[in-house]
């Protein structure tokens, strides 16, 4: 049987391989994924709970938040650590491969860039209307009113936020608590998106979710700014020194105690004005800005900014690398 530092370092290698299989891979389109068999069980559980609780919403909510983080959190431990078992020590393979698969999947810094890039290239070709559809599918406010420098902040803003929830945290969750934990935090941020909304359907009902991401969110956000302003001091073109300013100054510019954290220390680096008023399903929102507006923004940011992303996730696989390496 092994010991629990020998499951740990196996956590860890696995993470490190799931890294790389993500950077290749990314996310295929029809290829099956956890995150939507999450969002399919999320709506199933509200349908039903709705029914049996009506009138308790804020109980229908917790409930489904307490049977989501259990399902999702003890069925791919009890696999894995069967798997584990079964296994070792001489087929360690086999618990190693499975863990890289689901290290992999909970990821999301390809597809992030992918996506994207998309209107990257949408807006340095001129099409701006290709790069509203595309941006469209990445960020949640209305994109009818975005001309071609709202959709380039809309998309910078995405991959800065992103860079925290799809892959500095699962990192960090995985790493420390191995492959289910980064499952457990996936359902609290799939519920997040689902039903973390403060309008009259889910103000009650998703409130216990949309608290809970806070909380989980709390360390990784701060880490994926300073991150963030670590990688612009290496980073040609960008401003480490601006970039910790501006994450000082800005960080708490956002309705979410966690949002602006990365957002600000991206716009810092790259010396733009990020985030302001956002139409949301009709509405205007009033925001703040976040950063100064030093210079245009242009589509070659998005591109900036994914470096940036990128450069966090490689000093994160440093670091467990190096710990791994000297254990």
């Amino acid at each position: 049987m092994a010991g629990w530092f020998e499951v740990w370092k196996l956590h860890g290698m696995a993470l490190l391989a799931g890294c790389v299989l993500d950077w290749i891979l990314g996310d295929p389109y029809h290829f099956p994924h956890p995150v939507r068999l999450m969002g399919r069980m999320i709506s199933w559980l509200e349908g039903r709970l709705r029914k049996w609780l009506e009138g308790r919403e804020l109980a229908a909510g917790f409930f489904l938040t307490a049977v989501m983080c259990a399902v999702w959190f003890l069925i791919p431990w009890s696999v894995l650590h069967i798997l584990r078992q079964m296994s070792y020590p001489y087929f360690w393979i086999i618990p190693f491969s499975a863990e890289t698969i689901i290290c992999y999947q909970m990821l999301a810094a390809k597809s992030l860039c992918t996506e994207s890039m998309k209107v990257c290239r949408s807006l340095e070709s001129g099409d701006v209307e290709g790069a509203r559809n595309q941006v469209s599918m990445i960020v949640g406010r209305d994109t009818a009113v975005l001309d071609s420098a709202g959709i380039a902040r809309a998309a910078i803003e995405t991959v800065a936020e992103n860079a925290s929830d799809g892959v500095v945290a699962p990192f960090l969750f995985m790493a420390l608590f191995g492959p289910a934990g980064g499952m457990l935090y996936k359902a609290v941020n799939t519920m997040d998106s689902m039903i973390g909304y403060k309008n009259e359907t889910y103000i009650l009902f998703g409130r216990t979710a949309a608290k809970l991401d806070d909380i989980l969110n709390f360390i990784p956000s701060r880490l994926t700014g300073g991150l963030m302003v670590l990688a612009a001091f290496f980073l040609p073109g960008m401003d480490g020194i601006h970039g910790w300013h501006i994450l000082m100054r800005d960080r708490h510019k956002h309705a979410s105690p966690n949002s602006a954290q990365a957002e600000a220390a991206c716009a810092g680096a790259l010396h733009l004005r990020l985030a302001g008023d956002a139409w949301y399903f009709g509405i205007l929102h009033k925001k703040p800005f976040i950063g100064d507006d030093d210079r245009p923004v242009c589509p070659m940011d998005i591109k900036r900014a994914n470096r940036l992303m990128f450069a966090a996730e490689i000093i994160l696989m440093a670091v467990l690398a190096a710990v791994l390496f000297l254990a």
